[in-house]
Protein backbone atom coordinates (compact mmCIF):
# COMPACT_ATOMS: atom_id res chain seq x y z
CA UNK A 1 0.00 0.00 0.00
CA UNK A 2 2.74 2.20 0.99
CA UNK A 3 4.70 1.73 -2.54
CA UNK A 4 1.31 2.45 -4.40
CA UNK A 5 0.86 5.81 -2.08
CA UNK A 6 4.55 6.39 -3.12
CA UNK A 7 4.28 6.08 -7.04
CA UNK A 8 1.41 8.22 -7.29
CA UNK A 9 2.93 11.01 -5.40
CA UNK A 10 5.98 10.27 -7.50
CA UNK A 11 3.83 10.45 -10.49
CA UNK A 12 2.10 13.75 -9.53
CA UNK A 13 5.28 15.66 -8.86
CA UNK A 14 6.84 14.41 -12.45
CA UNK A 15 4.03 15.92 -14.06
CA UNK A 16 4.16 18.90 -11.97
CA UNK A 17 7.45 19.00 -12.99
CA UNK A 18 7.29 18.58 -16.57
CA UNK A 19 5.05 21.35 -16.91
CA UNK A 20 6.77 23.88 -14.17
CA UNK A 21 9.86 23.37 -16.10
CA UNK A 22 8.81 22.43 -19.76
CA UNK A 23 11.60 25.23 -21.34
CA UNK A 24 14.29 23.68 -19.52
CA UNK A 25 13.93 19.95 -20.30
CA UNK A 26 13.37 21.30 -24.06
CA UNK A 27 16.93 22.66 -23.54
CA UNK A 28 17.92 19.20 -22.04
CA UNK A 29 16.74 17.11 -25.06
CA UNK A 30 17.94 19.68 -27.42
CA UNK A 31 21.43 18.96 -26.09
CA UNK A 32 20.74 15.50 -25.49
CA UNK A 33 19.74 14.21 -28.94
CA UNK A 34 22.51 15.15 -30.86
CA UNK A 35 25.29 13.43 -28.89
CA UNK A 36 22.50 10.09 -28.75
CA UNK A 37 22.72 10.39 -32.62
CA UNK A 38 26.68 10.81 -32.72
CA UNK A 39 26.89 7.96 -30.64
CA UNK A 40 24.41 5.72 -32.36
CA UNK A 41 26.23 6.10 -35.59
CA UNK A 42 29.33 5.76 -34.33
CA UNK A 43 28.30 2.44 -33.05
CA UNK A 44 26.40 1.17 -36.36
CA UNK A 45 29.99 1.92 -38.17
CA UNK A 46 31.81 0.37 -36.01
CA UNK A 47 29.18 -2.67 -35.78
CA UNK A 48 29.37 -2.50 -40.11
CA UNK A 49 33.26 -2.18 -40.22
CA UNK A 50 32.92 -5.91 -38.22
CA UNK A 51 30.62 -7.24 -40.36
CA UNK A 52 32.67 -6.38 -43.35
CA UNK A 53 35.97 -8.43 -41.46
CA UNK A 54 33.61 -11.17 -40.18
CA UNK A 55 32.88 -12.03 -43.80
CA UNK A 56 36.23 -11.25 -45.42
CA UNK A 57 37.38 -14.11 -42.78
CA UNK A 58 34.98 -16.57 -43.77
CA UNK A 59 36.30 -16.27 -47.29
CA UNK A 60 39.52 -16.32 -46.36
CA UNK A 61 38.94 -20.35 -45.07
CA UNK A 62 36.33 -20.80 -47.38
CA UNK A 63 39.21 -22.56 -49.80
CA UNK A 64 39.97 -24.93 -47.04
CA UNK A 65 36.70 -25.68 -46.70
CA UNK A 66 35.58 -26.80 -50.07
CA UNK A 67 39.09 -28.72 -49.87
CA UNK A 68 37.71 -31.02 -46.80
CA UNK A 69 34.11 -31.45 -48.73
CA UNK A 70 36.09 -32.99 -51.77
CA UNK A 71 38.46 -35.32 -49.14
CA UNK A 72 34.80 -35.81 -47.57
CA UNK A 73 32.65 -36.83 -50.83
CA UNK A 74 35.64 -39.05 -51.43
CA UNK A 75 36.05 -40.38 -48.80
CA UNK A 76 32.07 -41.09 -48.92
CA UNK A 77 32.51 -42.34 -52.74
CA UNK A 78 35.20 -45.02 -51.14
CA UNK A 79 33.37 -46.53 -48.47
CA UNK A 80 30.40 -47.03 -50.67
CA UNK A 81 32.70 -48.89 -53.14
CA UNK A 82 34.20 -50.93 -50.30
CA UNK A 83 30.18 -51.85 -48.93
CA UNK A 84 28.94 -52.94 -52.53
CA UNK A 85 32.35 -55.01 -52.93
CA UNK A 86 31.49 -56.96 -49.67
CA UNK A 87 29.88 -59.84 -49.58
CA UNK A 88 26.21 -59.69 -48.68
CA UNK A 89 25.08 -61.31 -45.31
CA UNK A 90 22.84 -63.63 -44.75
Amino acid sequence: MLAIAGGLITLVLGIIGIVVWWCPLLEILMGVIPVILILGGALAAFLGIERIKDKRGVEVYDPIKKEFRREIDTLKQELKDLKDKMPSQP
